[in-house]
């Protein structure tokens, strides 16, 4: 006989559900240092997970990762991403839209990236001026939205002066993913992602309606965007959104119209709401330890004037500054749920089919015994320790490990890189920054307020 689900929190689910949303870190704290690094919650109207934070119970999962459907269990984001997304789908369907997916992301198309990204940042901070304060997260955003925008949807602020059907796309696309992505931007706004009786649409008067007129017009544009590229097939184009349209699976089919606004919906969430924040947090730890500046300073400059950008995403202590910023932050604190097809034995524990579990992002790059002073931001571990997948995880894992890793990297390191070597920065404020819920996200309350002193 299977044995009920191990260290079950006992209060009630509604409860459960509200400190979910409310506060995922502080949930995950308080219910770990009672029941260890396994426990079970039971969230009101979404149903019951296990939440783990054993590196080796995680690795048993992903070693199994054909035994669990995972699209299933992100339900969650439908409303979102669409049905379409890779997100959502499992076995057959989901190895061929990820194959298809896949040559975007491949490391020589990456390297063309890299030009583009540093002319993006420069063009942004162009605009400061010295003794300006200003909001760090707005600004990562407005790079990371310009990245999307270029380098995925092959779109870019040249199109903007001319009367094309393309200048049209960029200039109303811009704004209204920025007022999307918006809408749930705090843990009260992001409840309706949550609660299934906030999902009405009743039009421009309720937050849902809005959101999903809001949806609407943004896969209508893409929609035009596509037949547009569509006409020029002759025309070979770099960015993402042509490849994907290029891209046929072993039946010579391509991706349907559907699909491709899915997928560029799932890259849009997953790839600028994340690289954004995650580049806010840099910002604010890097300002926040003057020796970590220093170093960064040193072996920016090493490298001369002007350097190459992948010349700069292989630097060491950079490349370590980034990592431990995703260790400390996790923008998204658990893995996709994965729901267990059929029984079996996880960590020692008989689990039924259907069980759901739910690898801890936070709980294991915050476990001691991995990650000593793990509230202390030391980018050194990175240069002494090698981290097996089950360790370290910001991009997720298995069969589920982030398609854009490599481009979010990419873009981190060389966003900071070129900052640091060109401004002289402050913090704005002399007070912690807290975490707070963004929809699915967790991002820095206020987005870290910043000074802009000079240039170096």
């Amino acid at each position: 006989m299977l044995s009920p689900l191990p260290n079950c929190i006992t209060t009630p689910s509604w409860w459960q559900l509200i400190n979910w949303i409310a506060d995922p870190i502080g949930f995950q704290q308080k219910y770990s240092q009672k029941y260890g690094d396994i426990f079970s919650m039971r969230l009101a109207g979404l149903g019951s997970y296990v939440l783990i934070g054993n590196p080796q119970a995680i690795q048993e999962i992903f070693s199994q990762d054909s035994k669990f459907n995972v699209g299933r269990g992100n339900k969650l984001a439908e409303p979102l991403i669409g049905k379409n997304s890779l997100m959502l789908m499992d076995g057959d369907r989901h190895r061929r839209e990820r194959k298809l997916l896949m040559p975007p992301f491949h490391g020589e198309k990456i390297k063309t990236y890299g030009e583009q990204i540093c002319l993006i940042t420069e063009q942004i901070t162009n605009q400061w001026q010295i003794g300006q304060t200003f909001v760090v997260r707005s600004f990562t955003q407005k790079i990371s939205l310009e990245v999307i925008l270029q380098i995925v949807f092959g779109l870019s602020e040249g199109d903007e002066r001319s009367l094309t059907p393309r200048a049209y796309c960029y200039k109303q696309l811009k704004p209204l993913l920025t007022d999307w992505l918006d809408m749930t931007d705090s843990p009260l706004r992001s409840s309706m992602l949550f609660f299934q009786f906030l999902q009405q649409d009743w039009g421009t008067w309720t937050p849902w309606g809005r959101m999903k007129q809001r949806q609407r017009q943004v896969y209508d544009l893409l929609q035009a965007e596509i037949e547009e590229k569509r006409t020029k097939m002759n025309e070979e184009g770099n960015d993402v959104l042509s490849l994907m349209m290029a891209a046929r699976d072993e039946n010579g089919q391509a991706m349907t119209d559907g699909e491709l606004k899915d997928e560029l919906l799932t890259i849009l969430f997953a790839g600028h709401e994340t690289t954004a924040t995650t580049l806010a947090w840099a910002f604010y730890q890097i300002y926040q330890h003057p020796d970590v500046l220093e170093k960064l300073q040193i072996e920016l400059d090493s490298l001369g004037e002007n350097p190459n950008p992948m010349e700069l995403a292989q630097l060491p202590y950079l490349t370590a500054v980034c990592q431990e910023t995703l260790r400390m932050y996790p923008v998204i604190p658990v893995l996709f749920p994965r729901i267990a097809k059929s029984p079996m034995k996880i960590a020692g524990y008989e689990f039924a089919a259907e069980t759901t579990f739910m690898p801890s992002i936070y709980l294991v790059h915050y476990r001691e015994d991995l990650y000593p002073n793990p509230r202390r931001f030391q980018p050194e571990r990175f240069l002494t320790r090698q981290y097996s997948p089950a360790e370290y995880l910001p991009f997720g894992g298995g069969s589920r490990r982030c398609l854009g890793y490599t481009l979010a990297l990419l873009e981190m390191k060389l966003v900071l890189a070129m900052v640091l070597s060109k401004y002289q920065l402050a913090l704005g404020e002399d007070k912690p920054v807290k975490l707070q819920r963004r929809g699915f996200t967790l991002a820095p309350a206020g987005g870290v307020r910043m000074l802009m002193v000079g240039k170096r």
